[in-house]
């Protein structure tokens, strides 16, 4: 299925499965216990399937390292075959003959062995890492590309951290499957593979026994692992609810909220209950846990018992040497890893394709503002800034009433339109046509007789500058969040806008100036101060087009007279429209157009308006609702 921006992904959770990284014969469930496949994960394939050939496209390019590290792999379990083997020697015959030089060589050999093995793994996570982190970084870098092409539509209709999960959990977790798991996975299967050929080749009688002990061995220590599995689940989720029980209760807001509505024993009570879950789950936890060990240490305790009884019977023993009964029992102990590993492939490739699936979901997402292929050769030096709205008609979804319906203005070059009417008028998303924010469902917005449409996104944001109510500003210094705006910007030009916009003599004031950091979303300046700052950085743009979305709505009498000198400086002989606030900000208007329920019911000029007496005089016998 293939996700449009017509309609946003659901949600599925983002998770990031846990003990995702491993090593080399490393396994899951050789520490962590087995994994179950999470129902989510099973949901997400069945919307979104994941073809394998589209996974195995991220790796095209680097066939050579992936066969190195598959080859190392392979190596790595088979060298490692040989310490039981150099062990029986030892044990069999230099230790009983006293041979000192077979002791000495075979001694080398076992440390040779294990040297080798190390160096092996050591350039095998070299290369699997950095092949999962070239493609991992393609991937990253690609999805936030195609994310920043979508339109503001889809990031008003996605619940807010969704994009971030995936643009971070989901990828570090598909980081996880593609340098740790596929190749444990490889390891696994060669190890158990190598370990049993070598327990045969040291003894078939004590391998078939082997074959009776260990399968309900695993089984069992599967089954107890995953009733503590499922118990922590529970333990994680309670204490969720217990931190939100916390966040909500112990808060500012929460306290505030609990006192006046006299709740404060309702939530002491919810509390305590909670936590009263948490002692008997934490109590199951330990038991399940104790038992776990205890019948892990039993099992392991009772099949080496058992091969050391087949061992010393002499009907069964077959004439077994005591170097190949302790190779055979390391053999026996190393084999339980990978199985349990190989036991949990099914649910992490599950996992993985889930990953994979929810991250392709967006990578499939088709804007719907979408760059044109083609785009107009419109060079912003020569446009005159003419906006005209052509029957222009927009709902925000599928079955949604209208909220423009068939809209025609005309905004001259270098002349301004005011636009005023209740919430819900649809002010603002007529405004936002003009900076493409969203593209008329019919009609055409055009500038100088170019559909904006057909103009690179770059271009546009070059020809038309949008200062709002909701200013932002970045995590950075006054210079960078000016910079935004024009990266070659010079000193000189940078104190200038700072100067038409009113601001220059209170950055001039700071110990740091221009380089003074302006905090998260700008919270070291007042409101007025980030408008003008904001306002700058618009000046810097030097857009012909300029777009004043209540740019002065949530600012004091007196800010506000600062903010509305640096839009007067910055408005001068630019195409401006506005959406009002205060209707004596926009007295002087080439025209006003009053909208109500997506319509123009009125225009023409302020005292044109007056005159006639209708919805427009009576906006201006009160005060003005907020922007739609």
């Amino acid at each position: 299925m293939t996700a449009t921006a017509h309609e946003a992904p659901k949600d599925h959770s983002s998770r990031l499965p846990g003990g995702r990284g491993m090593g080399v014969g490393g396994g899951r469930g050789g520490g962590g216990g087995p994994m179950k496949i999470d129902p989510k994960d099973r949901a997400q394939l069945e919307l979104a399937p994941v073809p394998l050939k589209r996974v195995t496209a991220l790796f095209r390019g680097f066939g050579r390292p992936i066969t190195i590290v598959t080859a190392i792999i392979v190596a790595t379990s088979v060298i490692s075959m040989a310490q039981p083997f150099l062990v029986r020697e030892i044990v069999d015959t230099a230790i009983p003959q006293q041979d000192v030089r077979l002791l000495l060589l075979t001694v080398a050999a076992m440390v040779a062995v294990a040297a080798t093995t190390q160096l092996l793994g050591v350039v095998q996570t070299w290369l699997s890492t950095r092949v999962g982190q070239r493609v991992m970084h393609r991937l990253r870098t690609d999805l936030f590309a195609h994310l920043q092409q979508q339109s503001l539509g889809f990031f008003t209709r996605t619940r807010a951290g969704e994009v971030q999960s995936r643009l971070t959990n989901d990828i570090n977790g598909m980081q996880g499957v593609v340098t740790t798991t596929a190749t444990s996975i490889a390891s696994n299967l060669t190890t158990a593979v190598a370990t049993s050929v070598a327990m045969v080749a040291l003894s078939w009688r004590l391998s078939l026994l082997s074959l009776l002990v260990i399968p309900p061995a695993v089984w069992m220590t599967r089954r107890v692992a995953l009733i503590r599995r499922e118990v922590t689940a529970r333990q994680q989720s309670r204490r969720a609810d217990l931190n939100v029980q916390i966040e909500e209760g112990l808060s500012v807001s929460g306290v505030r909220l609990s006192k006046t509505l006299g709740a404060g024993r309702r939530h002491a009570e919810r509390f305590a209950t909670t936590s009263e879950e948490l002692v008997d789950l934490e109590l199951r936890s330990q038991l399940a846990g104790r038992w776990r060990m205890a019948t892990m240490q039993i099992i392991f305790s009772a099949i080496p018992a058992m091969i050391y009884l087949i061992a010393g019977l002499p009907a069964t023993s077959g004439g077994m040497t005591i170097g190949t009964l302790i190779a055979f029992t390391g053999l026996q102990a190393g084999i339980f890893r990978p199985l349990m590993g190989l036991l949990n492939v099914g649910a992490q490739w599950v996992s993985s394709m889930a990953l994979f699936s929810r991250v392709f979901e967006y990578l499939d997402l088709i804007p719907d503002v979408a760059a044109p292929t083609a785009p107009v050769d419109l060079d912003p030096e020569w446009v005159r800034g003419e906006v005209r709205f052509e029957d222009v008609s927009f709902r925000y979804a599928g079955d949604a009433p209208l909220a423009l319906d068939s809209i025609s203005a005309v905004v001259p070059a270098g002349g301004s339109l005011a636009l005023v009417g209740h919430t819900g008028s649809g002010k603002s998303t007529l405004a936002s046509l003009v900076a493409r924010l969203h593209d008329p469902s019919s009609g055409r917005v055009t500038i100088d007789g170019v559909d904006l449409r057909d103009l690179d996104p770059e271009v546009l944001a070059r020809i038309v500058g949008v200062v709002s109510q909701e200013t932002y500003l970045v995590h950075a210094s006054i210079r960078e969040n000016l910079l935004l705006a024009a990266p070659d910007a010079t000193e000189v030009e940078l104190w200038q806008a700072l100067g038409a916009a009113q601001v220059a003599d209170l950055v001039a004031t700071l110990p740091e100036g221009l380089d003074t950091v302006v905090g998260a979303r700008g919270h070291r300046f007042s409101g007025g101060e980030q408008q003008r700052i904001a306002i700058a950085r618009t000046i810097l743009r030097n857009p012909r087009v300029l777009v004043l979305d209540e740019a002065t709505s949530a600012l004091d009498n007196d800010t506000e007279r600062a903010v509305q000198k640096a839009l007067d400086e910055l408005v001068k002989g630019r195409t401006t429209i506005t959406i009002a606030h205060r209707l004596s900000t926009i007295e002087g208007a080439d025209e006003i157009a009053v909208l109500d329920h997506g319509r123009i019911i009125e225009r023409g000029s302020h005292h044109e308006l007056l005159a006639l007496g209708g919805r427009y005089a009576d906006l201006s016998g009160e005060r003005p609702a907020y922007a739609a």
